[in-house]
């Protein structure tokens, strides 16, 4: 009967340790809060060119959508990386989209 108790304690604690870091983001957590966009700022703002909304902020994250000059955005946070480049994660501007729009409506753009 011990032995099951230890390979039920040790079977339990492998468990926690496999998933428990599933939970966190890659390469640790954020030190610094990211920027979030005030509730009662102004409105949208239009994109100024053609740009490809991104999975990530990564250059090789996949494209989830081509969203065109002058497509309204809703701004949520600004991320600068290591190397200096600062991306935007923004939402396209409800009332463009129709709500059966099957492409996605977050992302990040380069900015």
């Amino acid at each position: 009967m011990p032995a099951a108790a230890a390979a039920l304690r040790w079977s339990w604690l492998l468990g926690v340790a496999l998933i428990a870091p599933a939970a966190l983001p890659a390469g640790g957590a954020e030190r610094r809060q990211p920027e979030v966009r005030r509730r009662d700022a102004g409105g949208p703002f239009l994109s100024g060119s053609d740009v490809l909304l991104q999975g990530s902020p990564l250059v090789e994250a996949p494209a989830l959508r081509h969203l065109e000059i002058g497509t309204p955005l809703q701004l949520l946070r600004r991320w600068r990386c290591a190397d200096g480049h600062e991306w935007l994660q923004v939402q396209v501007a409800s009332g463009s989209a129709l709500p059966s729009d099957p492409q996605p409506r977050r992302g990040w753009i380069h900015g």
